[in-house]
């Protein structure tokens, strides 16, 4: 691609966008320009058969052709070697267009009706006939019309490749323009080159001639997983036969990408309309279809609330057997449950079948599925069950800044059923947070870029899968030797959350500073509050008895101020047992309850307090979790359901002398009377990718710190000399 003819054809069409400020605001530009530069490709592709057709256009007609029988010649005429139909039967393109400006407007509506089927579909989703009144009201339409005939936007110039970084650049220069959301943005190609290239290493069968493969993307925005997957296979195998399969809720995006697939002749029906989870409107628009390979950049920290119905139902009454069996992800963040619907839609792989072909996944992710949420909770869950089935293959860091609308960190994860026999039980982490070089230009948040040498560096570390590989890579402008590939086994993730227990221990004293407590507990304070509600004489009357309990309470508590401080919870209730029964009062348990806690503070020198049946009560201000590495030699999965009610037996029956030998080694020197409540042990999973990669740094001597301080005041004393000079 000629880099200088393209800045060049996007300033241009930025400058006909220009032309629409004043009816347009700049976020409202993409209202109009995207589909007129749609409309203008299709112009361009149409022109030099534009003849034929009409005249074929005419004959059948007069014949009185079936519609269906019409658009399949009418197709043929535009391009006998066309697959899928496109054509336009109007008398119209853009020149022909401006030979009658005072009936531009109407004759433009003629042009898009004129259309074959689907170009027409593609215009309604624009909505752009709701345009072109207004544009001819502010008198620009014509001017725009003008403007975008002069653009040769024909393929033989442009080819899809270009168009798909001009709709890129138009979009992320609306989305700059209407101040999107983070998680709306659009993929840059080099990240998408870098997903293909990963995706695609290992996978002899792509590169056989004549070979059927299946691509899918659930967020396909404009398309450019696709495009650049199915670029990259042909580029190495013409004779490969791919099928490109996506979804997408937005109708601009929807269009933009069945606009390009159109023009490339395949099948605009495989790019469903609608939202891929499932909002109650639309749903999953592959249901029970399989794909060979899945790129996808879903949103990232995107709420799922409209969807919450339908993938909360799905998850419940399905289980397993539907996309969501593992768990769901927090609320503020749906990525993890676009992963999950990806690897319900892999083919069943066995070794030595070859009908059960498997399936292998590329998805781009920010740093929350790596860690987020606690263990067995939904996302940890679903880190679980994709790590103990095998399927996570490797996960590649990617530099900041590398994104239009965001300049956070991502990460690709690469997830398959079936892993080349080395890589199996094992998982692949790649530190690519180095590997980009700077932007002489930056675009919004994107100032960072990763070159075509570095995408074959980093897919040439993801397939020589090697622990403690090494690269030179720049940091703070130095060039270091860092290791930039782990390999780890999949047990490695995955730890037990141990619940670990003290004893309650407290004293207890009838001080008046203790007393004032009381009113602070609510089931002493009801006592003075009346139930009822529609009889005031019944309601004061229960409020006077109520506050003459409280009163009789105090007293009685009163009695016990010169008893001194308790150090036993037993001692203290049995004396208060006494007390009461010599007032002839009747302490329910709630004001026992209450009472407790009024007048007890927490004291290590005091004795454990036990319940009824004389076990150690825990103190919950002193609960503490242990996180305790599943050990080597672990079998995966692990004997526990999935859920957060489901039992534990079966995990604290395999993990109890891990768990004790833990306790001795690591805690019970430390804190001797603590223990374990086993029933709360869980598994969690976490990938810490940063971590791994870590390399600690000492802080620079003293003396040089101290020396440099001096050096900067002496500075900043030379400065103010000079101002009071």
């Amino acid at each position: 691609m000629n880099i200088q003819a393209h800045d060049q054809l996007k300033s241009h069409i930025w400058e006909i966008a220009n032309r629409l400020r004043g009816p347009y605001r700049p976020p409202q530009y993409r209202l109009v320009m995207l589909p007129i530069v749609v409309l203008r490709r299709l112009d361009c592709v149409l022109e030099p058969t534009k003849d034929a057709v009409l005249k074929e256009y005419e004959k059948l007609t007069a014949q009185n052709m079936p519609e269906s029988a019409m658009e399949r010649l009418l197709g043929r005429a535009a391009d006998p070697d066309r697959k899928h139909p496109l054509y336009n039967t109007s008398p119209y393109t853009f020149e022909r267009l401006l030979g009658d400006p005072e009936n531009i407007a109407p004759n433009l509506v003629s042009y898009i009706n004129g259309f074959s089927p689907t170009a027409r579909t593609i215009f309604e989703k624009f909505k752009f006939t709701d345009q072109i009144e207004k544009l001819d009201a502010s008198n620009r339409l014509f001017t725009v019309v003008k403007a975008m005939a002069d653009v040769d936007l024909h393929p033989d110039r442009i080819d899809n490749l270009q168009m798909g970084y001009l709709f890129e650049h138009l979009v992320m220069r609306f989305n700059e323009q209407a101040n999107e959301e983070a998680g709306d943005h659009f993929t840059p190609r080099e990240v998408i080159r870098l997903m293909a290239n990963l995706v695609y290493t290992g996978e002899q069968d792509v590169y056989t001639p004549g070979i059927f493969r299946t691509i899918y993307d659930p967020a396909c925005g404009t398309g450019g997983m696709l495009s650049e997957s199915e670029k990259f296979i042909l580029g190495q195998n013409s004779q490969a036969n791919l099928a490109l399969h996506g979804q997408e809720y937005n109708d601009e995006s929807w269009a933009i990408c069945c606009s390009d697939m159109l023009i490339k002749d395949e099948d605009t029906k495989n790019i469903v309309l609608g939202d891929t989870l499932g909002d109650g409107k639309t749903r999953d628009g592959f249901e029970g279809r399989s794909f060979h390979y899945m790129l996808a950049n879903p949103p990232f920290g995107v709420e799922w609330k409209d969807q919450k119905a339908v993938v909360e139902r799905e998850h419940r009454e399905m289980g397993f057997s539907g996309r969501f069996g593992a768990g769901l992800p927090a609320i503020n963040d749906g990525s993890l449950l676009f992963l999950q619907h990806m690897i319900e839609k892999m083919h069943p792989y066995e070794e030595g079948d070859e009908n059960a072909t498997g399936s292998k996944i590329a998805v781009v992710f920010n740093g929350s599925p790596l860690f987020s949420g606690d263990a067995g909770s939904g996302p940890s869950n679903i880190r679980r069950w994709i790590i103990e089935n095998d399927w996570l293959d490797a996960i590649v860091a990617l530099p900041d800044q590398l994104f239009y609308n965001t300049g956070i960190f991502t990460y690709v994860w690469l997830v398959t059923n079936r892993k080349a026999p080395e890589r199996r039980g094992k998982v692949q982490l790649i530190d690519g947070t180095r590997f980009f070089q700077r932007m002489k230009k930056s675009l919004n948040n994107k100032r960072n870029e990763i070159s075509d040498d570095q995408i074959n560096d980093l897919t040439r570390l993801y397939g020589n899968f090697r622990d403690g590989e090494t690269a030179d890579v720049r940091i703070n402008g130095d060039t270091e030797t860092r290791v930039v590939s782990r390999i780890f086994e999949n047990r490695e993730f995955g730890f037990l959350k141990v619940t670990v227990e003290r004893p309650l221990r407290m004293n207890f004293e009838a001080t008046p500073e203790r007393l004032a407590r009381l009113d602070d507990q609510s089931a002493f304070a009801n006592l003075a509050i009346s139930r009822k509600r529609k009889d005031a004489k019944a309601v004061e009357a229960e409020e006077a008895a109520g506050r003459a309990e409280q009163d009789a309470i105090r007293a009685l508590l009163s009695t016990l101020e010169a008893k001194g401080r308790y150090m036993d919870r037993e001692a203290f209730d049995e004396e208060l047992s006494r007390a009461a029964k010599r007032a002839g009062l009747k302490l329910a348990a709630p004001i026992k309850k209450a009472i407790f806690a009024a007048l007890g503070e927490r004291d290590p020198d005091a004795e454990i307090c036990r319940d009824g049946k004389g076990r150690e009560e825990p103190d919950s201000e002193l609960r503490d979790t242990e996180n305790i590495p599943l050990p080597e030699g672990t079998a995966l999965p692990l004997p526990m359901q999935f859920g957060p009610d489901k039992p534990n037996d079966g995990l604290v029956e395999e993990f109890r002398d891990v768990i004790d030998a833990y306790m001795a080694r690591e805690v019970l020197p430390h804190v001797g009377d603590a223990w374990v409540d086993y029933d709360k042990t869980k598994v969690g999973y976490e990938i810490p990718v940063n971590r791994h990669f870590y390399v600690y740094k000492p802080p620079r001597p003293l003396d040089e710190i101290e020396a440099d301080i001096t050096e900067l005041e002496g500075e900043i004393t030379g400065l103010l000399k000079g101002l009071v000079a």
